[in-house]
């Protein structure tokens, strides 16, 4: 299989089990395509935990799950320097925390307090994990995937805004239709029972990821998308430009890591599609996710009920395509 084939294949799987939850299957994709991490926002029991789990069972990869709680500390995710002792060759050694994974699942982040969620930073940001004066890289592939309950608020934590931005999407997943529902009893029920045998697939190879990355490196996008894409983030900057509810609305804009994140995942997004270039929509159907977690809304839109889904179709509808 050539390395979109492959994708598509670990697509088709993924959605296999975490059925009617399609969208969240190809944002984690994108996310892993674009080299970035994913925060993944949902009510319990939608599949958020299985949704990585199974695409590290899929993919040749080492999985780690980190469970967020009050008295974790910085130490427990990133590891830190052991003492071996007097007599031994060097009395310090490093012994590497679950961090240092492929896919690493942060579950619950909210619930731990902001020096802990901070451990991430650098090693989301910057690939790499600092402890005792040494730096220790991580895997080649790598991917942070955190997620945290909306509902639930009580004893959490919210996540500091510089942290918010280093997610490269805010992926939320809802409930499934009716439908849907009835497949996932069903596919629930085969798995538990004793009698089902099940046939292993073949693993997709770390390097389809890898030659994937290089395909979308080659797709192109115009000077005049380019120019929709910065309009896009203008407009979250400077909404009195576009449209006197959205000054009312918005507090503090989109960053550059947003342009970054909707040039990266336009392109992966238009490569799955089979597309060498970046249209209108491919940039439409990814700048929700891209952007719902790095606007800033002000009391006045949370007192009238307005969400960053909201703030952002509305400058969709008003941002013209140069």
């Amino acid at each position: 299989m050539n390395p979109r084939e492959s994708i598509l294949e670990l697509s088709r799987r993924m959605s296999a089990s975490i059925i009617g939850q399609e969208e969240v299957v190809e944002r984690l994709l994108l996310t892993l395509l674009c080299n970035g991490n994913a925060l993944l926002e949902g009510l319990p029991g939608l599949a958020k935990t299985r949704a990585i789990k199974t695409l590290s069972e899929n993919l040749q990869s080492d999985f780690s799950r980190i469970q967020f709680t009050p008295d974790l500390l910085p130490a427990d995710i990133t590891g830190s320097e052991m003492y071996l002792g007097e007599n031994a060759s060097e009395r310090f050694q490093f012994q590497a925390g679950p961090i240092f994974a492929n896919l690493v699942l942060a579950d619950e982040i909210n619930r731990s307090p902001a020096k802990v969620q901070a451990a991430l930073l650098e090693a989301m940001e910057e690939r790499q994990v600092t402890v005792a004066g040494k730096t220790h890289k991580m895997p080649a592939l790598f991917m942070v995937l955190a997620t945290q309950n909306p509902i639930e608020q009580e004893g959490t934590y919210p996540l500091p805004e510089a942290q918010m931005d280093r997610f490269l999407m805010h992926i939320t997943m809802t409930y499934p239709d009716d439908a849907s529902e009835k497949a996932i009893v069903r596919l629930v029920r085969r798995e538990t029972s004793a009698a089902t045998e099940q046939a292993n697939p073949e693993i997709i190879p770390q390097n389809a990821i890898f030659q994937a990355r290089e395909e979308i490196d080659a797709v192109s996008i115009s000077d005049a998308m380019e120019d929709y894409l910065v309009a896009l983030i203008a407009a979250t900057r400077r909404p009195a430009e576009l449209d006197a509810d959205l000054a009312r609305w918005i507090q503090v804009g989109a960053s550059p890591r947003g342009s970054l994140a909707l040039d990266k995942a336009s392109r992966a997004y238009a490569w799955l599609q089979g597309e060498d270039h970046v249209t209108p929509d491919h940039l439409r159907a990814i700048v929700h996710d891209c952007l719902r977690h790095r606007l800033g809304l002000t009391y006045e839109a949370v007192a009238e009920g307005v969400t960053a889904d909201d703030v952002i179709t509305r400058i969709v509808n008003g941002v013209p395509v140069a």
